[in-house]
């Protein structure tokens, strides 16, 4: 089997699952994208490896990173400009999820694996906390100006 193959295989099974578990509660599930080298698109959908925008997508906004490690995110305060994507990348060996704490949920993850990542498009101004759901201590926030 393929490579992307598997990756999209796994996205799709994460987005049955978050879906499934989120449909009940009101969550917003914004994107779940395989890890991958650079962000490519501006959008909210799920890309495999390699699955960068088609000429007729608009250039790709600005990304920042925030990589999840020793039950940790990091930075644990990240400040960026409107219409910025984070993408959340799962660097340590336990799956973590990255949920806000506003009610209702702006956005919600499933559980990422090793090597998964999520990102979200900040369209609006303001200060966004958000934690691991499965490791309520871990948490951090994202500033947007």
């Amino acid at each position: 089997m393929s490579k992307f193959s598997l990756s999209a295989r796994r996205a799709g099974l994460a987005l049955a699952i978050a879906g499934a578990l989120g449909a009940g509660a009101g969550l917003s599930l914004r994107l779940l994208e395989p890890a991958r080298s650079a962000p490519a698109a501006t959008d909210h959908a799920a890309m495999g490896p390699g699955g960068g925008p088609s000429a007729a997508r608009p250039a790709a906004a600005a990304s920042d990173q925030v990589v999840i490690r020793d039950f940790d995110f990091g930075p644990k305060a990240l400040t960026v400009a409107v219409g910025t994507k984070v993408i959340w990348t799962n660097r340590d060996d336990d799956p973590h999820t990255v949920t806000s704490e506003a009610d209702p949920k702006l956005f919600s993850s499933p559980p990422l694996d090793t090597g998964d990542a999520f990102a979200f498009t900040f369209d609006k101004p303001g200060t966004y906390r958000y934690f691991c759901s499965i490791h309520p201590h871990m948490q951090g926030t994202i500033v947007v100006k």
